[in-house]
């Protein structure tokens, strides 16, 4: 007896006790402390040399900046490769030929004109020869052309054959020909010529400057195709002059043609001069870049052979950890944590605790939720790390953190305790695993935002596959959150932005799979109910209601009514439905040890309490409770349902055997408590329901010509007096929830009493039969007394016993 004592009192102390609460609090400061530690507490030197072995993982503690002369040196390059080439572009070259051509066959047409003045007339009078020609009076014209033949040369730029000046000389020096020459250059130039065109092409992705030369105006060119090379200009002299040269024969077309991809020059040209000068200028204008480490970041692994640019990183941590005291940061940190457990247990875990955390193993999951996922960013971010080894690309340990999946933790929480615990646990994790990954406040929204969205995604789950649901969501969710984070720190360049996207949906999807593995080994752990264990319990082929409804058939029945009974009215009050409608499946499931017992299952019309004492039915009835919970342990059902056989019938009396006792062995003789169940009385509203349920359900059976009024008053009557008993005392049911299930209840019981019409046979059958007594054709399980058939003024008369009429609208 001692032994038992001091066994329940250790139970008592350890679900309730104080001391308990605060060695849990100790416990999560200490697991939280030890996930800390890696990443705050750098108290030691890197004394590391160039290709020395690392010793373990280093991080950084804090934001700072590094110079990177190699990067320097790099984007000056590049800036230096962003500067487009020049090429000049020559537009006098056009107008510097026409005027030699036209100069040139000017000054031999002027010789031809002056020899043939010479023949015609050997005095000139006045005139005036500016030409270079030296005119010779005894000289044929001939002579005299063929004499300028070199001066034509030199002021065409262009040797001339012997047959092409002669035939010049036949044509005069036609101004025809110059002006079909000139025409033919002009367009040419106009378009662009280059001297190298292959070096032109290869600027073709980014365009060239064409700076004009004397204007110095500039222009950038992309279509550098545009332009001819020197011997694609000669090809196109001839595609040109054919429409236009198509009058002239064939050998003077010949000349012209010749003439022309003779006299045209490039006059674009490769500036390399201003070209270099510009580079200069631009590497010149680069600032010194900083590289910039997060906290965080991964400075050096373990197994690495130390390069230069760690070293540059070494330094700079090291002097950035001199300035500041890293035991003083960790002790604030620790305590930081303290003070957001204590005010979240004090402000509002504390303030539901009457309905939420009823004992210390409630407080021992969440603490145990809280530990597993301090661990949780460490370990994945390892397990990430070492999976983007066989990556072909490079993952940034700022976006392995968005694949964390701490979410599951939020989403476990709400499973079990609810939302408005699993949002609290939220901001908790949230900030704890910010100050594990160096304080970064994008962290903290980032965690915060998808745990409150995971956990009310998860209020309504009630299939295991709403959880890989909702770690779809979640990874879109992630996906939006990660654009958000990178915009903020403005890292989102290249393949940056996708490997977030990628990773953060990873991590939704992740958060979803580990919820659906750890919810049945929690179940199991801490014995547990959730929804989803609800929804498999309320599967009616379960074999323990199998057995019920082939050797109990009555009270599966009425089990089953119960339970729709229960399912509307839970909804109608906010309970918990499908919780209320289990309890009413199995609340009598202690029936099936005696089934005959209870004259829903007797068909013979015998009832085996006419040869039974009072005392001995009242004990019949009362085992069912005792029976029923043993039932339930038998088949591992949950807690929940075996508390609804305990409470379904409180402490109230067996009314008819109590009655039916004292009219035997008069008043004195009979204790009220040896018929009375040994309760407790219902402790929650769905318990509360199944009590007032299973009264009804039984009584209302018992009603001849059950119309609507008289159900109504029958759920009236017998919802005062269980209330009168002070049997829903401890369920938080209101006066205002009695009067809206008093309603549902009325509602269903006129739906399965309805009238129907009697056919004649019917009617004949039932004018001959006699009606046997009230008390052996009710349910004398918990049975009160035939009610009596209420009118409006028998309604009034005992108003006293009523608390109003409730039900009626």
């Amino acid at each position: 007896m001692n032994i038992e004592k001091t066994k329940n009192t250790i139970i008592e102390f350890l679900q309730t006790g104080y001391m308990i609460q605060w060695f849990l609090l100790l416990a999560v400061i200490i697991f939280f402390t030890l996930a800390l530690s890696p990443n705050i507490l750098i108290t030691h030197e890197y004394n590391y040399e160039l290709g020395d072995v690392a010793q373990r993982d280093i991080k950084a503690s804090r934001d700072f900046l590094i110079e990177d002369n190699q990067a320097t040196q790099r984007k000056q390059q590049e800036s230096g490769t962003q500067i487009l080439t020049v090429y000049d572009h020559d537009i006098q070259l056009v107008s510097k030929i026409s005027n030699n051509v036209e100069n040139a066959f000017n000054m031999l047409r002027n010789a031809v004109q002056a020899s043939a003045d010479v023949s015609a007339d050997n005095e000139i009078e006045n005139q005036e020869d500016t030409s270079p020609v030296k005119q010779e009076q005894d000289k044929s014209p001939h002579d005299i052309i063929w004499e300028n033949k070199d001066a034509f040369e030199k002021e065409l730029g262009i040797a001339v054959s012997d047959g092409a000046f002669t035939l010049l000389e036949k044509e005069v020096f036609s101004r025809e020909i110059s002006s079909f020459i000139i025409k033919i250059i002009r367009e040419i130039l106009e378009n662009g010529v280059v001297a190298n065109k292959e070096i032109l092409l290869r600027e073709s992705d980014r365009g060239i400057i064409l700076r004009t030369v004397g204007t110095k105006e500039e222009i950038i060119v992309n279509n550098l195709k545009q332009f001819y090379g020197l011997d694609q200009s000669k090809s196109m002299v001839r595609i040109i002059g054919h429409p236009i040269l198509k009058n002239l024969n064939y050998t003077l077309t010949n000349l012209i043609i010749d003439f022309s991809q003779r006299l045209i020059q490039p006059n674009i040209t490769l500036n390399r001069n201003e070209t270099e000068e510009r580079k200069k200028q631009a590497q010149a204008a680069v600032k010194p870049v900083f590289y910039k480490i997060k906290a965080g970041e991964m400075l050096l692994r373990e197994g690495e052979r130390v390069t230069d640019v760690q070293l540059l990183k070494l330094k700079e941590l090291r002097k950035h950890n001199k300035q500041e005291n890293q035991y003083i940061r960790t002790i604030g940190t620790i305590i930081l944590v303290l003070f957001i457990l204590m005010i979240s247990y004090f402000l509002h875990i504390k303030q539901m605790g009457h309905r939420i955390f009823k004992t210390n193993k409630d407080l021992l999951f969440i603490c145990l939720m809280l530990i597993i996922f301090f661990f949780v960013p460490g370990t994945i971010e390892i397990l990430l790390r070492s999976l983007s080894k066989s990556f072909p690309f490079f993952i940034s340990d700022s976006t392995i953190f968005l694949g964390i999946p701490l979410t599951a933790g939020a989403m476990t929480v709400c499973l079990f305790m609810g939302f408005e615990v699993a949002l609290i646990f939220s901001v908790i994790i949230s900030a704890c695993t910010a100050f594990i990954l160096m304080s970064r406040f994008e962290i903290f929204i980032y965690f915060l935002l998808n745990s409150a969205m995971a956990a009310y995604w998860m209020q309504s789950c009630r299939e295991r596959r709403v959880l890989i649901q909702a770690g779809f969501k979640i990874g879109l969710l992630n996906m939006f959150l990660s654009t958000a984070v990178a915009v903020h720190t403005g890292d989102f360049a290249g393949f940056r932005l996708i490997a977030n996207w990628g990773v953060g949906f990873l991590g939704g999807i992740g958060a979803g799979i580990i919820t659906a593995g750890i919810v049945p080994l929690i179940e199991m752990a801490f014995n547990y109910t959730t929804d989803i264990s609800l929804l498999e319990l309320a599967n009616l082929e379960r074999p323990i209601l199998r057995k019920l409804m082939m050797e109990a058939p009555g009270t599966y029945h009425h089990c089953v009514i119960v339970g729709s009974m229960v399912e509307a009215a839970a909804s109608e009050i906010g309970a918990n439905p499908l919780l209320a409608k289990v309890c009413g499946y199995y609340h009598d499931i202690g029936k099936v040890k005696k089934p005959l017992y209870f004259i829903e299952n007797q068909t013979d019309g015998k009832n085996r309490h006419d040869k039974l004492a009072p005392s001995m039915s009242s004990l019949i009835l009362i085992s069912h409770v005792k029976e029923g919970v043993e039932l339930a342990k038998k088949h591992k059902l949950v807690p929940e349902i075996i508390d609804a056989i305990r409470q379904h019938h409180g402490t109230s009396i067996i009314r008819f055997f109590y009655e039916k006792a004292k009219q035997l062995k008069g008043d004195d003789a009979v204790k009220i408590d040896d018929y009375r169940y040994p309760g407790p009385r219902p402790q929650n509203r769905e318990i509360g329901l199944v009590m007032l349920a299973d009264v009804v359900e039984a009584a209302s059976r018992s009603l001849e010509n059950p119309t609507p009024s008289r159900i109504q008053g029958l759920v009236q009557n017998l919802i005062n007096k269980i209330f009168s008993d002070g049997q829903l005392d401890n369920c938080e049911l209101t006066l205002n929830d009695l009067h809206k299930i008093a309603k549902c209840f009325n509602k269903i019981l006129n739906g399965i009493h309805h009238h129907r019409i009697e056919y004649p046979e019917q009617s004949a059958a039932k004018n001959g039969k006699e009606k046997n007594e009230k008390e052996k054709n009710g349910n004398i399980d918990n049975k009160p007394q035939k009610p009596k058939k209420v009118s409006s003024g028998e309604n009034k008369e005992n108003s006293t016993d009523n608390l109003k009429r409730l039900g009626v609208s």
